[in-house]
């Protein structure tokens, strides 16, 4: 918790104001004890009734101080409580959206959710609790064990027996329910990746007919968050049993034994009175103390987890500016480039070495788990390279400040993912200055203009969280209007043209070629169809490359390339394909 306590420095003087207010509050409130025995003593004991209506104004002057300063601490507390916790919040999700890809992987999304969400309540919670209570409770306590001794010394051990009572049954119950907090907060976990995952996996789970197995795995965590619960609240219960007892018992002794003084001296009565308040003071601080103690070491949980998400350090550092000066023409080119996912055994991308240019396509084919998308997720620094160079327009993407990179890249990833929002949101994603005749220029481009004017709102209409009320291709082809708006130097497809057509793939790929004349197109394909007229394509095997060339070149000289062709063409396209090839050959030997 102390970790987090930084997030308290732009609320300084409010915790000041806080401070004052309350110190005002135990100083009225206790002083009113001391004028309840003077009233007894002075007043009514001798009859002197002027004494006790001047007193009485005094205390009902003092009460309303008190009752202010309750209300302006109160509101303060809520004030910086809410304030630090928005903060915290803010800072965990901004951590998360600024680390690598690599970073995120060592956590579930359900624990990130629940680390942004569940565990800063739960801080704000102890947090508020603690700006009311942690100084106002000792100050009550300290001040009523002091103003009590003064006031009636014969019976101030009886403060240190309920008071030591009290102490001893929390460090008890915390003893106990600690640990388990922990292990809670892992099971919320839990629950909320079962949650999204079957939301999220919702028309998987319904094809296969699984929704008994789906709910036996929720049910049985479900249960055994449940029991941990009860075990919790079981133990946390036996505190207000405990405390009754204790404050009670206390009562009884002050009665006991102021009664058995007074039966000395009646002039006591006024000392025995106040003494009690006292006392009722004394175990009530002692009780919110002992409230505090119980949800301090779950929020410490808490905070623990969130000082983990905010300590985390980033595997790839960003320059606050690029060094030196981008070419004008757009390039990618891979010098050497190693690749390997941490706590692997094999490399994913071995000297890999390529240059795309501007005004040309590359591709990229090969088998499933050959690097295709780990070599493209190296462009934006998804990824970074284990060892050669990455150049982005003749420089190192480690020498670009982050801004400056993003922006030259319009990327479309293997899943298109739409946002809550509209379409005309969702295309202007990547360029919100963008125009509505550049939106609709992309969309045209992108073949989704014909099915977004048959929409009641058109530009308007809404899209759900995820894109769930379009389909596949039209989140695709969304997808793509984005990237093509945002007018990049480098365009990356990753396997972005799957969900498409036949027909409405070739007629994209023809559109893009008016907008990507002096751009690079990278595109991460299955279908040969898809990339068969591409200026370059490269071959992956195993993170290796297999080939390089166009589609007739690696028809003549690489295997791996020739068994893809086969695998998707019929026997007399591919015998067709090869005479092409060999005569494609021929012709550049003649040459």
């Amino acid at each position: 918790m102390l970790k987090l306590f930084r997030f308290f420095k732009p609320y300084w003087w409010q915790v000041i104001i806080l401070v004052v207010t309350i110190a005002v509050q135990v100083w009225t409130t206790l002083r009113l004890p001391a004028l309840m025995a003077n009233i007894i003593n002075d007043g009514i004991v001798v009859g002197d009734v002027e004494y006790i209506g001047q007193t009485g104004l005094r205390m009902v002057g003092l009460a309303i101080i008190s009752a202010a300063a309750s209300l302006i601490s109160s509101y303060y507390a809520a004030r910086i409580g809410t304030s630090f916790t928005r903060d915290i919040r803010t800072a965990v999700f901004t951590k998360i959206i600024n680390l690598n890809i690599l970073d995120l992987k060592d956590y579930s999304t359900a624990s990130l959710l629940t680390r942004t969400t569940n565990d800063t309540n739960q801080v704000q919670m102890v947090i508020i609790m603690m700006l009311q209570m942690l100084l106002r409770a000792p100050l009550f306590c300290i001040i009523s064990i002091i103003m009590a001794v003064q006031t009636a010394p014969d019976m101030s051990w009886i403060i240190f027996v309920g008071a030591g009572a009290i102490l001893g049954s929390v460090i008890l119950i915390m003893s106990i329910v600690g640990p388990k907090f922990k292990i809670f907060q892992g099971l919320v976990d839990k629950i909320t990746l079962l949650t999204r995952e079957n939301l999220t996996g919702l028309r998987v789970i319904r094809a296969f007919n699984n929704e008994g197995l789906e709910k036996k795995k929720f049910a049985k965590t479900n249960k055994k968050m449940t029991k941990l619960l009860i075990f919790i609240d079981k133990i946390l219960e036996l505190q207000n049993p405990l405390i009754n007892i204790i404050f009670n018992g206390t009562t009884l002794l002050c009665s006991w034994v102021g009664i058995a003084l007074l039966s000395k001296d009646f002039a006591y009565l006024g000392n025995m009175t106040a003494f009690a308040q006292y006392v009722t003071h004394v175990m009530i601080s002692f009780l919110m103390m002992s409230m505090l103690f119980v949800m301090l070491p779950r929020a410490n949980v808490s905070a623990h987890r969130i000082n983990e998400i905010l300590a985390k350090t980033t595997k790839i550092n960003w320059l606050k500016k690029t060094k030196g000066v981008p070419e004008k023409n757009a390039s990618v080119e891979f010098k050497n480039v190693d690749f390997i996912y941490p706590n692997a055994e094999e490399k994913r991308l071995d000297g890999v070495s390529f240059k795309a240019e501007a005004g040309k396509t590359t591709a990229f084919i090969g088998s499933t788990g050959s690097g295709k998308s780990t070599l493209i997720n190296l462009i934006p620094r998804f990824y970074e390279a284990t060892s050669g160079e990455v150049l982005v327009n003749g420089i190192s993407v480690k020498d670009y400040e982050k801004n400056d990179l993003i922006e030259r890249i319009g990327f479309v990833p293997q899943r298109g993912m739409l946002f809550a929002g509209t379409i005309r949101s969702n295309i202007k994603f990547g360029a919100p200055n963008a125009t509505d005749e550049q939106m609709r220029k992309a969309a045209r481009i992108a073949q989704a203009e014909n099915f977004i004017e048959k929409m009641p709102n058109k530009y308007n209409s809404h899209i759900a969280q995820g894109g769930t009320n379009v389909s596949g291709g039209q989140k695709q082809r969304l997808s793509i209007a984005r990237a093509i708006c945002k007018d990049p130097d480098i365009y990356i497809f990753d396997d972005a043209f799957s969900a498409l057509d036949m027909k409405t793939d070739a007629k994209l790929r023809a559109a893009l070629k008016e907008v990507t004349e002096n751009s690079v197109m990278l595109i991460v394909a299955q279908r040969i169809s898809t990339i068969k007229d591409a200026d370059q394509i490269v071959v992956l095997d195993n993170g290796r490359v297999a080939g390089k060339g166009t589609h007739l070149e690696l028809l003549n000289h690489c295997k791996i390339y020739q068994e893809i062709v086969k695998s998707q063409f019929s026997d007399k396209e591919y015998k067709d394909e090869l005479k092409l090839a060999e005569k494609y050959r021929k012709g550049a030997s003649h040459a």
